[in-house]
């Protein structure tokens, strides 16, 4: 090669993606992104197969953890994973952190405190208006561009708003989700969904009271299963749901199981917001061990905890009432019994107009803007 000729040098961008959700969002981030972008961090692989030049230091199993205390016991990894992942962020042209909050807020304030003037970029925001809303002062100091996917989070932070560092970018469902219900289905004769959560800890406990509601409705019965599941065999899954999966067809696409679904009982909070973007009636049931009750009422001050729900009361604040898509069921409210009460009394017509109003809240999908403004700082 003659001497004169200089090898092309790769723009590199740090990720930290610690969850599955965050994963699939990177998904469609980096569809808008430079093939040949060298990309370092904490993610799947399997999330950036497209780019050569993708090589994570962790990867999502790294980061396994189910509640709480499971947190505690892996302490002293995620702190030499801080300190690894800020000192590999540091030789980058661009950080990219998104949600998890506990390891990603670490590396931001690692990186300003060095003084290393690479451009820090936060998307998917921790949800300091749930909880720990004085926070905002550090994540405004420490990151230098603030995405919004909820249009009223962005009022917490009002020094980076006035500063033009914080923007409603659109909600990453509306990315993900490819069709949506014009009218709402019938839903005493329709497929019903079930989800009862990614946790093998929350379906312990859900699952069976999802399954015994099942057992009385002549309906057809989905169960969605999170995607990362596809890799366990008939008898992993068993072990986790027991004998009652089998009285459910499987399906491991969420979107298309609720396109075709008429209603769904849901456990997790963002998926009641996937379920009524799509169009689909729901009732949310959740259940958790008492102590983890009594830690979440001390400190988070939230009337709901269904992300739909939170969301239309943010969309009419102004009018000073508490208003609700769809019924919510807590610990001991979560019965059978309960869940098909819902389900009965549910009016779909009201729900369709409701899950339209949402949707124009929202306005659009986040992928685009977010990757705009990362291309812009890479350049």
């Amino acid at each position: 090669m003659p001497s004169n000729i200089t090898q092309k040098k790769y723009k590199r961008l740090f990720v930290s993606a610690c969850e599955p959700s965050s994963n699939v969002h990177l998904k469609h981030l980096a569809k808008h992104f430079d093939k040949e972008l060298e990309i370092c961090g904490v993610f799947d692989r399997e999330t950036l197969i497209d780019f050569e030049k993708a090589t994570p230091s962790f990867t999502l199993k790294d980061f396994a953890v189910m509640g709480f205390f499971d947190v505690i016991k892996k302490l002293t990894f995620f702190k030499k994973a801080i300190a690894q992942m800020s000192e590999l962020a540091k030789s980058t042209d661009c950080v990219l952190l998104m949600d998890s909050s506990s390891f990603n807020l670490p590396i931001a304030k690692a990186l300003k405190k060095c003084g290393v003037k690479v451009p820090i970029v936060y998307y998917i925001l921790p949800q300091i208006w749930a909880w720990k809303p004085w926070r905002a002062k550090s994540i405004e100091q420490n990151c230098d561009y603030l995405c919004g996917i909820l249009p009223f989070e962005l009022e917490m932070y009002k020094n980076a708003l006035a500063q033009k560092r914080a923007l409603y970018v659109g909600h990453p469902l509306l990315d993900e989700i490819t069709e949506f219900k014009n009218e709402p289905l019938p839903h005493k004769t329709s497929p019903i969904a079930f989800m009862p959560g990614s946790r093998k800890s929350e379906i312990k406990r859900i699952f069976p009271i999802f399954a015994e509601v099942a057992k009385s409705l002549p309906n057809k019965k989905i169960l969605i299963l999170p995607e990362h599941f596809k890799k366990l065999d008939s008898q992993a899954l068993n072990d986790i749901y027991g004998d009652e999966i089998k009285a459910f067809d499987i399906s491991f696409e969420a979107n298309k199981a609720l396109l075709e679904s008429g209603f769904a009982f849901i456990c997790s909070g963002t998926a009641t917001l996937q379920a009524t973007l799509i169009g689909t009636p729901l009732v949310l049931g959740y259940k958790t061990r008492g102590i983890e009750v009594l830690i979440a009422r001390a400190f988070v001050r939230l009337k709901h905890i269904g992300l739909a729900n939170i969301l239309y009361n943010a969309l009419h604040s102004s009018k000073g009432e508490i208003r609700e898509i769809h019924t919510e069921l807590i610990q001991s409210q979560l019965t059978a019994e309960n869940l098909l009460k819902a389900f009965e009394q549910t009016d779909t017509q009201a729900f369709d107009t409701k899950a339209k109003e949402l949707r124009g809240y929202l306005k659009h999908g986040s992928a685009k803007q977010t990757a705009n403004l990362i291309n812009t700082l890479l350049d």
